[in-house]
């Protein structure tokens, strides 16, 4: 496990070769970069957005948040950046790496759903969003709870 601290340099545009143990910072666009901690050498990318990584700056360290979980690179690292410092993470089970995965999606999903614009007459337009379509097309539960009750209990 390589790096224990990564110096700060916030820039435009990110470099077009990293330095180890550098986090570099993009607000133009939202995004910091750095290699791997572990020293393999992989570019990390992690953008900012609500369902991405935050980042926090105390006027001298970063704090990026979640963790970061380079899985899908040889060195499976897993780590938290926090006051510029590497923090390392336990290893996780592919399990929970792929339960993290669709959570994300999920998160994903649900944030950046598309609205649905449908005509109801000519003076009015009515926006609904296509998660809460959905939903609102789901049985409730007690509904379903009725509906086995009656199967069952004839």
């Amino acid at each position: 496990m390589s790096s224990a601290r990564l110096a700060l340099q916030f820039v435009d545009a990110i470099p077009e070769n990293l330095e180890s143990g550098v986090l570099y910072v993009s607000m133009a666009y939202a995004t910091a970069i750095h290699q791997c901690a572990c020293g393999c050498g992989r570019e990390v990318v992690t953008p900012f957005s609500p369902t991405d990584w935050k980042l926090w700056f105390d006027g001298q360290n970063v704090t990026l948040e979640p963790s970061i979980g380079n899985w899908s690179f040889p060195c499976r690292s897993h780590y938290w950046i926090r006051g510029g410092k590497v923090r390392w993470a336990g290893e996780m089970s592919q399990y929970a790496i792929d339960e993290r995965r669709m959570q994300d999606r999920q998160r994903k999903a649900a944030q950046f759903a598309s609205p649905i614009v449908s005509e109801k007459s000519s003076s009015t337009t009515e926006v609904s969003v296509v998660a809460q379509a959905e939903k609102r097309d789901q049985p409730t539960m007690p509904a379903k709870v009725r509906s086995w009750w009656k199967r069952w209990m004839g």
